[in-house]
């Protein structure tokens, strides 16, 4: 970067136009200069527009006071104010940090009014650390550039404005002091999801009465503890090797998030429905909602009591395809309805419930690509396997390999292996295998069919697979929370400070999905991640005059926004607020002494 001087002619006078530019180089590999900063007009035929009056803040004192800034080739006027001379041939460029993304992420804290909630729960300490402003920052980072504590602490602290973004001046944060903000988060959990839920309702009239409810698990790569939720169980991450902790879900189809519970990495599935269903009551009332889950949730004991509960709760669920098969030849007598332009339904009413087979063009190709091709590696490895000359313990384990790959296509084989008595152990040994036809059918015939079961029996067809395809916006929140305000690593030992730093990452994804709903009404077609990006490329840098008595003038100014994020500001509605003020203070001395 350097500075340039522009001159023209107006009026018979000469002006002088100062700017900070930088050379790029375009897509045509051509260099050229972009203007990073306006410095404004310097006349040199009247002295009174030489004056830049500015308010600055002398190094040591809490009072801003007015100069007037001159180039130290031009004698000053007399003047009210302070006359500071200032050195143009040296000015400098230094600090650049990333201003727009924490600039959005303090615009959407303050759109879900978090420091009213905060304020009275987070109050400053005895010691002076304000927790409000540790919190902002932690989640801040999670949002733009997660990682670890001691990463916010040490590095990206440093290469951001968030601490003056939330009043912290230019004070590093204490390492501690981000642990010991984690300590005060978790009682507060719920009445924050409480304060939520009402701010989006006058956000975005969001409403409750419809809730997705999903487990995920999130592992640590660490040895296992000797208590607390860390444990071995199955994991939806293919991790089975490392411990977990379980994180059950309720989010609206909006994507967002109610409540959630982290549990122990080796909780069931079918154990966790009916404490949520207990809790969801407590905190937002009895009420007529619907529930949406994925088979394998609810128990058959806990669909009776949600029927048989005094306010009914409805419910829309996925049934496993073992029931489809008990329920074909009833299906049958029943005729297809046609709810979308590719997929069509059958409903059969049985004991209170109704039960809608549904079939997918979509799903049904899909599925039946996936079968056609992990059939088809199964066949070329069998004939693989058949080539070599290999004992039949070795074969054993190359056909276990075989049918963890395979998955449930290796029960579309029949392979024969001849038994261990009829075949020396050295000697090598051959196999057959053939395709079962009947198998084939069958998955042929199931294929893009899948059963849900509800009682909601005034429904129509149409309106209940629609709120069940909604299901997939939770499965979304999951990927959004392990890629975007990443839940791992998890860095942490004990269960409380791992329930924080997941709270924290939960905060972050509200920010985000605030974002996100915004983006879906004013800028269609973005993603939020996508505006996040675009705004982290606004830097904030400090433009350093130094002085012709020894001080250092420091003006932060963050960079003009180029054409694309100036069309995002104004779609979103969004408004930069002014430049930082300037400050003036005593330059640093560089020790070069070799150690």
């Amino acid at each position: 970067m350097f500075v340039r001087c522009t001159q023209r002619i107006k009026d018979g006078k000469l002006h002088r136009y100062w700017s900070i530019v930088e050379n790029r180089r375009n897509a045509q590999r051509r260099v050229i200069q972009r203007q990073v900063l306006y410095l404004g007009e310097i006349n040199d035929t009247q002295k009174a527009a030489w004056v830049r009056s500015i308010e600055v803040l002398e190094a040591g004192s809490e009072q801003w006071r007015q100069v007037a800034l001159f180039p130290e080739d031009r004698e000053a006027p007399e003047l009210a104010q302070q006359v500071v001379h200032v050195r143009l041939d040296r000015i400098r460029i230094q600090h650049a940090r990333q201003w727009g993304g924490c600039r959005l992420a303090c615009e959407l804290w303050e759109q879900l009014q978090l420091d009213e909630f905060w304020r009275t729960r987070l109050p400053a300490s005895r010691e002076g650390t304000d927790w409000l402003a540790v919190l902002k920052i932690l989640v801040s980072y999670r949002l733009l550039d997660p990682g670890s504590e001691w990463r916010l602490h040490r590095e990206w602290y440093r290469h951001s404005a968030i601490g003056e973004l939330a009043g912290q001046g230019e004070a590093d944060v204490a390492l501690q002091a981000l642990y010991r903000c984690l300590d005060k988060l978790l009682a507060h959990k719920a009445a924050l999801f409480g304060f939520l839920t009402e701010r989006w309702r006058d956000l975005f009239q969001t409403g409750y009465d419809v809730l997705l409810y999903d487990l995920t698990s999130t592992y640590f790569e660490c040895d296992p503890p000797a208590g607390g939720k860390r444990r071995h169980g199955y994991s939806r991450d293919k991790r089975p090797d490392c411990v977990q902790v379980v994180i059950a879900l309720v989010v609206t189809p909006a994507g967002f998030p109610v409540a959630y519970e982290v549990l122990a990495g080796n909780a069931s599935e079918k154990t966790t429905l009916k404490s949520f269903l207990q809790k969801i009551e407590t905190q937002y009332g009895k009420v007529n909602r619907t529930w949406v889950m994925d088979r394998g949730i609810p128990t058959e004991e806990i669909l009776q009591e949600m029927r048989a509960a005094e306010v009914p709760v409805s419910y829309l669920v996925g049934t496993p395809r073992g029931r489809l098969s008990k329920l074909e030849k009833e299906f049958l007598q029943q005729s297809w309805q046609q709810v979308k332009e590719s997929v069509e339904v059958k409903l059969l009413a049985r004991e209170g419930e109704l039960y809608i087979l549904a079939r997918s063009q979509g799903r049904q190709q899909k599925e039946r690509a996936m079968r056609r091709r992990r059939l088809q590696q199964l066949w070329q490895r069998l004939h693989e396997l058949q080539r070599q000359k290999l004992t039949r313990d070795e074969l054993l384990l190359k056909l276990g390999a075989a049918k963890a790959a395979a998955g449930k296509a290796y029960r579309l084989v029949e392979v024969h292996v001849p038994p261990a008595k009829s075949v020396p152990e050295e000697e090598p040994v051959a196999f057959t295998f053939a395709l079962r036809k009947d198998k084939l059918r069958a998955a042929r015939r199931h294929e893009g069919h899948y059963l849900l079961r509800s009682n909601l029996s005034a429904e129509d067809p149409a309106a209940l697979w629609e709120r069940y395809i909604l299901s997939t916006e939770i499965e979304a929140v999951f990927r959004n929370l392990k890629t975007d305000p990443v839940l791992r690593p998890i860095f942490h030992q004990t269960d409380a400070r791992i329930e924080a730093h997941i709270f924290v990452a939960f905060l972050a994804y509200c920010l985000y999905v605030t974002l996100q709903q915004r983006t879906r009404a004013l800028a269609p077609g973005l993603t939020s991640r996508a505006v996040l990006e675009k705004m982290s490329a606004i830097q904030m840098v400090d433009v350093c005059l130094p002085t012709t008595d020894g001080r250092l003038l420091i003006l932060p100014r963050y960079t003009q926004p180029e054409a694309d994020r100036q069309l995002l500001l104004q779609r979103l509605h969004l408004v930069l607020p002014p430049q930082p003020p300037p400050r003036i203070s005593q330059p640093k001395v560089e020790n070069n002494a070799s150690l």
